[in-house]
């Protein structure tokens, strides 16, 4: 990545204070773009924007914020175009696993939060978003997915269900860009040594999963200029 390959961009990044999220802030702000940070740790979040400073870019925007509260998207979106009239970069990376259970005893209530966070949040970004996304020369959306959106597996019910939506949901807006310079498409990390991927399989030996960092690097060429990329699914290599 060119050092100053998103200079002047204005990038947002849900679920930014670790793991993905966190290395995709690091890597945008590392090529000049500024960074709209957005997490419920306003802990977490500090670290990264320390990180950044640390590293010589310019300072992020911190926004500690439930998705699940999904008015406070909308008023987001209002902030952004005060201060910026446009959106360059959204990026979709926060999720949330819920519980790995027979689809017979999923708790209603985290069924309602993975949809929420995984799917709804997501929905309310795009309705908030797109305008801003449309006043960019070239607005680019990269939302983070999942191999079990295409895979039935056994007690994966409310987070793969939430995934596949998720996929469908983007290859649809995708279509309604056609004849705009906005360009939207899906990622899936694969098998990366996060928090979530710790939950799911906790006794897995960490050395074996790939590193976030190098997982943000992949994803940075569906965000520039130069992107012609549209409803994809693309798979880490």
């Amino acid at each position: 990545m060119q050092q100053n390959a998103f200079s002047e961009r204005v990038a947002l990044v849900t679920g930014a204070s670790r793991g993905i999220g966190a290395a995709m802030a690091r890597q945008l702000a590392a090529g000049g773009a500024h960074v709209i940070l957005v997490a419920r740790s306003l802990g977490g979040l500090e670290a990264v924007d320390d990180e950044i400073r640390e590293a010589g870019n310019h300072p992020a925007t911190l926004v500690p914020m439930d998705l699940k509260q999904h008015d406070l998207i909308d008023q987001l979106a209002s902030t952004i175009y005060q201060r910026w009239g446009k959106l360059d970069i959204l990026v979709g990376n926060a999720g949330t696993l819920g519980a790995l259970t027979p689809l017979a005893h999923a708790d209603p209530k985290i069924w309602d939060e993975v949809f929420g966070v995984n799917v709804t949040a997501n929905y309310r970004l795009i309705r908030s978003m797109d305008p801003l996304l449309r006043q960019s020369d070239a607005g680019r959306a990269v939302f983070v997915t999942s191999g079990a959106a295409r895979t039935a597996t056994a007690y994966w019910g409310p987070y793969a269900a939430s995934k596949a939506a998720l996929e469908h949901m983007i290859h649809i807006y995708a279509q309604e860009l056609e004849g705009s310079s906005v360009r939207a498409n899906l990622f899936d990390p694969g098998i990366v040594r996060t928090k979530m991927r710790a939950q799911a399989f906790p006794g897995e030996a960490k050395d074996r999963l790939a590193d976030p960092a190098d997982i943000a690097k992949q994803m940075l060429d569906l965000l520039t200029v130069k992107c012609s990329q549209q409803g994809d699914t693309i798979l880490a290599a």
